[in-house]
């Protein structure tokens, strides 16, 4: 009898550790893409680096690239959704648009996505990317430019589609966290994506949601600046800053002598040049 209730005293301390891991988001490991790569951009204007370095993923200037322009909300886009690409020498370059996901589901449609070696998701309201391709072909044909090396990117909503959970996705007003649609695309799983961090003063919004989901990371991104994924790493590039919500500190002069806020009231900054762990959740310093 004393031998059985302590197997089901550690039984139930295993699950409370269980669970406990679980609430500090320990146990949700983030996944970013096994093949091709991720540009994350928080909006604003473009740098030439990012956009070419996007071109460059792709396969080069002549690499079949397709535009989708939807998040704006407009009923119909022209070519000059594309000319950001076509300015810095990209010559294949596809405009792709429906807000009807059974249009998004025919074969017709899709055919420019068979052979795309890239994918850029436009600004906008990330909630029309859902309503438009979520469970179509479509979207079965984004991760297939994945899977054969290719790259997927996008800025502003086009950021944050790529996260799993969708921040801002709120039919309703862009302030709304947590809002009618919270599915994105998953190209980075376990993650919360917000963009216009810094410019528009949004530092502390991701911890509405991480209060709620605090397995996920928070990952802000201010604008013309992108994380370059690249299967369980990214590095930052452009001109201003990456914040990171994953509950702990991390500073290039140390945090020993720093009087810091509580774990889950923590946030850092990265700049161009570094690089992530995802996998870890840390900052890789080597």
């Amino acid at each position: 009898m004393k031998l059985k209730t302590n197997i089901l005293s550690i039984a139930f301390s295993l699950i409370g550790i269980l669970a406990l891991n679980a609430q500090n988001g320990s146990t949700a490991t983030v996944k970013g893409p096994e093949k091709g790569s991720l540009v994350i951009v928080g909006g604003g204007r473009l740098s030439s680096n990012i956009i070419e370095r996007f071109i460059e993923l792709a396969g080069g200037k002549d690499a079949p690239i397709v535009v989708i322009p939807t998040a704006a909300g407009r009923d119909s886009y022209d070519e000059r959704s594309a000319a950001f690409l076509k300015r810095h020498g990209a010559t294949n370059v596809t405009v792709l648009h429906t807000a009807d996901p059974k249009v998004a589901n025919t074969d017709a449609f899709v055919a420019p996505l068979k052979n795309a070696k890239g994918v850029w998701f436009g600004g906008g309201r990330q909630w029309r990317l859902v309503d438009s391709y979520a469970g179509t072909k479509a979207e079965k044909l984004f991760w297939e430019v994945l899977e054969r090396g290719g790259v997927i990117g996008g800025s502003s909503a086009g950021a944050t589609i790529q996260g799993s959970y969708l921040a801002r996705g709120d039919t309703r007003n862009n302030q709304i966290m947590m809002g009618d649609h919270e599915a994105g695309f998953g190209f980075l799983q376990n993650v919360a994506i917000d963009q216009h961090v810094l410019a528009r003063n949004r530092q502390f919004d991701l911890f509405t949601i991480l209060k709620k989901k605090p397995e996920l990371l928070g990952i802000g991104i201010d604008e013309n600046t992108a994380i370059i994924v690249q299967n369980d790493q990214f590095e930052v590039l452009g001109a201003s800053y990456v914040l990171m919500y994953d509950s702990s500190f991390w500073s290039r002069e140390g945090s020993n002598l720093k009087n810091l806020p509580e774990k889950n009231a923590q946030f850092y900054f990265l700049r161009s040049g570094d690089k992530y762990d995802l996998k870890n959740r840390k900052v890789i310093t080597n």
